[in-house]
C-alpha cells in the first residue's frame, strides 16, 4: 500500500526491512557468531518497548526464509510503534554491539539495504512490499514512502520535515 492510498487511517506503525548478503552459509565458522547471537537478539526485539511484529519462519527467525534466488541474501523485517522505539532497539540496546560487527558476517552492500516506511496500524508487510521500499529508496532517495534514520519522515498527517535521527557512526550507507 503506498503512502497516498493509506491516508484514511489515523494510527500508523513503522515498518522496516534490512537485507544483507552473508559471507558464507549458515554453519560456516566465518558467520557462526552471527547465527549464535540470533536467538538472543530476536528475543530482545520481541520484548523491546514498542515492538509489534517481525518476519519469522516456523523456526522463529527469518534467516531460513529464502526470498530470492541467492541463498546468502537474508531479510529482516519488523513493525514498531514508532521510529523512536525502533531506533532505541537498533542503536541503544544489546542489539547494537552485534550490529556493529556486521562487516565480519556480511558483504558490503551496494545500494539501499535498509528502508523504513509508515503502515496503517494492524497491517503486516510482506517481503515483496519490503523489497519495493528498498527499490524506491535506492532509485529515488528518501521520501515519505521509503526513508532511513538519516532522513526519517513523520507519520502521514503529522507535521514536520524529514529528521536526521543521527544514527552515526553505526549507520554507514544511503543518507
Amino acid at each position: 500500500m503506498d503512502h497516498t492510498s493509506a491516508q484514511q487511517t489515523d494510527r500508523w506503525e513503522l515498518a522496516q526491512i534490512n537485507i544483507g548478503r552473508l559471507l558464507a552459509p549458515d554453519g560456516d565458522p566465518r558467520v557462526q557468531p552471527f547465527f549464535d547471537a540470533l536467538e538472543r537478539i530476536n528475543a530482545m526485539a520481541d520484548s523491546a518497548p514498542g515492538f509489534i511484529w517481525r518476519l519469522q519462519s516456523d523456526a522463529g527467525n527469518a534467516t531460513d526464509i529464502q526470498s530470492t534466488a541467492d541463498p546468502l541474501l537474508i531479510v529482516n523485517m519488523s513493525v514498531w510503534a514508532d521510529a523512536n522505539a525502533l531506533f532505541e532497539f537498533v542503536y541503544r540496546s544489546g542489539h547494537t554491539p552485534v550490529m556493529a560487527r556486521r562487516r565480519e558476517y556480511f558483504e558490503r552492500f551496494e545500494g539501499a539495504y535498509q528502508a523504513l516506511w509508515w503502515i496503517p496500524a494492524g497491517h503486516r508487510p510482506n517481503i515483496d512490499e519490503g523489497f519495493s521500499r528498498l527499490w524506491r529508496l535506492d532509485r529515488f532517495g528518501p521520501s515519505p514512502d521509503a526513508f532511513t534514520f538519516k532522513a526519517r519522515y513523520p507519520a502521514p498527517g503529522q507535521p514536520g520535515a524529514p529528521e536526521d535521527m543521527q544514527p552515526d557512526p553505526w549507520c554507514v550507507g544511503r543518507a
